[in-house]
C-alpha cells in the first residue's frame, strides 16, 4: 500500500538550495528557453496553471486516483475489523475431558475449560470459569435409605419432572421481602443408553423476581425486577440401588450458544457398578 500511495504523489518541488544553486540565465534568449522547456515539462505532466495571485497545480488525472485509493484504504480497514469482529464470535467448541468416580460409581464429560470447585456441597462440581452462573454437579441419593432398582420407581418421565422442579425451587427458597420465582418444565424424555440402562432426562426453566425497593410502604414504590433467568437440565440414572442425578446450570442467553455442547454433556452420563 505504501508503494501504491507514492506513486500517486505529486512530483516534489526543487528544494530551495536547489533553487538557490541553479545559475540565472545569462541572456533573454536563455530565459526564454527555459521558459518553453518548462511549459512543455508541464504540459507532459498535465499540469495547468490556474488564478492570478498565484500558482496553482492540479490535475484530474492525479485527483481521482487519491480519491480512490483512500476509499481502498477506507475499506480494507473496515474489512478488517468485520473480519476480527466475526472471528471472536465464531469460536469452535471448546472440547471435553471425561470424569469417572470409581468409587460412587459414574462418569461424565464436561467442557474442558471449566474448572472444579470443592466445598460446593455436591459429590462433584464443575463451573464455567467465566460464566459463574453456569456450573454441572452430581448429587447421589444416600446408600443407606435408598433402595433403588430402576429409575422408573419416579414414575413416568413428567411425574420425575415434577419432583426436580419441586427440589430445584425449595433448595431456592428465599427470605427476601418481595422475592417471587416463576417455573415451568420445558420437557422431560426417556432414553436408554449405550450401557443399556435407562435414563431421565428433566429440563426447567426458573426466573427470580424482587422488588427494587422492598422496604417501600407504597405498592408503586416496590416495582418488580428479574433477577435472573436459568435454564436447568438434569439427567436421572439408577445403579447401585441409589439414584444417581446430573444436575447442569446456565443462563437462558448463555443456553441458546452453547446448547449443543451442554447437550453432549448430558448424554455423556452414565451409572456404573460399583465392586463390592
Amino acid at each position: 500500500m505504501a508503494t501504491i500511495l507514492d506513486s500517486l504523489l505529486p512530483p516534489s518541488r526543487p528544494t530551495l538550495q536547489t533553487r538557490l544553486s541553479t545559475p540565472f540565465p545569462s541572456s533573454p534568449s536563455c530565459l526564454c528557453t527555459r521558459r518553453t522547456q518548462t511549459a512543455l515539462q508541464l504540459k507532459e505532466m498535465g499540469l495547468c496553471r490556474k488564478g492570478t495571485k498565484r500558482h496553482q497545480f492540479e490535475t484530474k488525472a492525479f485527483a481521482v486516483p487519491r480519491r480512490n485509493a483512500m476509499a481502498l484504504i477506507l475499506s480494507s480497514y473496515i474489512f478488517s475489523e468485520v473480519g476480527l469482529h466475526d472471528i471472536a464470535f465464531a469460536q469452535p467448541s471448546v472440547g471435553f475431558r471425561e470424569y469417572i468416580d470409581t468409587f460412587d460409581g459414574y462418569s461424565f464429560k464436561y467442557p474442558q475449560n471449566w474448572i472444579q470447585v470443592r466445598g460446593a456441597g455436591a459429590d462433584i462440581f464443575f463451573r464455567d470459569p467465566y460464566v459463574l452462573d453456569e456450573n454441572l454437579s452430581v448429587e447421589l441419593s444416600s446408600p443407606s435409605s435408598s433402595r433403588y432398582k430402576t429409575v422408573e420407581d419416579l414414575g413416568s418421565p413428567q411425574e420425575a419432572g415434577t419432583k426436580v422442579l419441586k427440589q430445584y425451587l425449595t433448595e431456592f427458597m428465599s427470605t427476601r421481602l418481595g422475592v417471587r420465582r416463576e417455573s415451568n418444565i420445558l420437557s422431560t424424555s426417556s432414553r436408554v443408553a449405550d450401557d443399556g440402562k435407562l435414563y431421565y432426562q428433566v429440563e426447567v426453566n426458573i426466573k427470580s423476581y424482587a422488588n427494587t425497593n422492598e422496604l417501600a410502604v407504597m405498592p408503586q414504590d416496590r416495582v418488580p425486577r428479574l433477577e435472573w433467568n436459568r435454564r436447568y437440565l438434569s439427567v436421572l440414572g439408577v445403579e447401585n440401588n441409589r439414584l444417581y442425578e446430573l444436575r447442569l446450570q446456565t443462563p437462558e442467553s448463555v443456553f441458546v450458544e452453547e446448547e449443543n455442547d451442554l447437550r453432549q454433556v448430558m448424554d455423556s452420563f452414565r451409572v456404573n457398578k460399583v465392586a463390592g
